[in-house]
């Protein structure tokens, strides 16, 4: 019976995101109720593994094709791969083209330019074309889960390192960065916004994603110069209060107009340098336009998602500090490069002990969270949930 309720749960999660499939799991460790923290380690090695396998046999006609399709919804890809294949895996560039409400000709026409712009050293320069020909083009609420499957495709069929995915765009290319660098902070290891607008977007969710912002000095068309500049000195704020956190570099380009001749081009060996943090010590999590129920280690109850909510978090040791959330319970994601699992932890909020104790590493918990996340890097074998008072 134990073993039937194993595969039905392997069978779920392989219709979701490819984790492995029946008969695939053959692992010893899968049969575990708990797990020490060099088993988590051997396991998650194996989920990796079958991981790829299921997602490249998955992907590879969508990769051949350079089509995804979601629904009513077709997303069309194209790439250059530059460079040598670095040792740790490739990096990914997703490049998003200008255009916006138009005819369908002008923004193929701007996916087509937008594929030439950029030359990274090394990596994978994927430019996908936008789902829609609305304004919001680039960050409808459908658009997201694109963006994680050219994630995933790129990972298990391009040898792209999940940590070195980076977000770029021009005009409403940059548009969608201001909405989707916040919103999927725990997506990117960097981005940088070229000629976009910000509208009303709120940036606090950039606490541990490296950020850049161009725009020409003379580019008022929608006020985007004085908009740019306005969220440089937000940005400038944010860093003062928290200086370990909101790295960021600002650039209003004197002479330049809307199209500042590839000065922005310094984007792309200045995000190269960093990478992706999947486990900050610090987390500040403000709801977007599309509402997420996890946010790096950190998860709300799905009921209560909405845009403007706000977590802060931080932890230290073998303790979470609990410092603001707008929500009745939170999610803690545990993993052992993270804590000492093995020893009591402590979550707090103000004056209040929330939770003290310890936890168990569980297989079925590490299968849970991969296929919730489809992100190698969000594997976790435990999790908290705390009620905040």
């Amino acid at each position: 019976m134990k073993r039937l309720l194993i595969l039905s749960l392997i069978l779920a999660f392989a219709a979701c995101n490819r984790v492995p499939a029946a008969g695939q799991d053959e692992s010893p460790l899968a049969n575990k109720s708990t797990l020490t923290k060099a088993e988590c380690r051997e396991y998650a090695a194996f989920l990796e593994n079958a991981w790829r396998d299921s997602v490249k046999t998955a992907e590879t006609p969508a990769l051949e094709a350079k089509v995804i399709k979601r629904g009513q919804y077709t997303m069309r890809l194209d790439w250059k791969i530059f460079g040598n294949k670095p040792a740790d895996g490739r990096s990914l560039y997703i490049s998003l083209h200008g255009g916006g409400g138009g005819p369908a000709s002008m923004n193929d026409q701007q996916w087509a330019n937008q594929l030439t712009l950029y030359q990274p050293a090394e990596g994978v320069y994927l430019c996908p074309r936008a789902i829609t020909d609305t304004w919001d083009l680039h960050f409808r609420p459908e658009s997201d889960a694109f963006y994680e499957e050219i994630i995933r495709m790129a990972v298990a069929c391009l040898d792209v390192n999940p940590d070195k995915v980076y977000l770029m765009g021009y005009s409403a290319g940059g548009d969608g960065v201001w909405r989707l660098a916040p919103r999927m902070a725990d997506h990117w290891a960097a981005a940088s916004m070229m000629a976009g607008h910000p509208g009303d977007v709120s940036l606090l969710s950039l606490r541990n994603l490296p950020f850049m912002i161009w725009c020409g000095a003379l580019d008022a068309a929608y006020n985007r110069n004085e908009e740019c500049a306005k969220r440089i000195e937000e940005m400038d704020a944010l860093q003062a209060e928290d200086p370990e956190g909101y790295v960021h570099e600002g650039h209003i380009v004197e002479g330049r107009e809307h199209w500042m001749y590839l000065d922005d081009a310094a984007a792309v060996p200045w995000m190269a340098r960093f990478r992706r943090n999947t486990t900050p010590d610090r987390v500040v999590w403000c709801q977007g336009d599309e509402p997420k129920e996890n946010f790096y280690w950190l998860g709300a109850p799905a009921g209560e998602i909405a845009k403007g909510k706000v977590v802060r978090a931080q932890r230290s040791g073998n303790t979470v500090e609990i410092l603001d959330c707008d929500y009745s319970s939170l999610t803690l994601w545990l993993n052992d490069a993270m804590f000492n699992l093995d020893k009591p932890l402590t979550v707090t909020c103000g004056d209040q002990v929330l939770f003290e104790g310890t936890v168990e590493r569980s297989p079925e918990m590490m299968r849970s969270t991969l296929k919730k996340r489809g992100d190698l890097s969000y594997i976790f074998p435990s999790n908290i949930t705390v009620q905040i008072p």
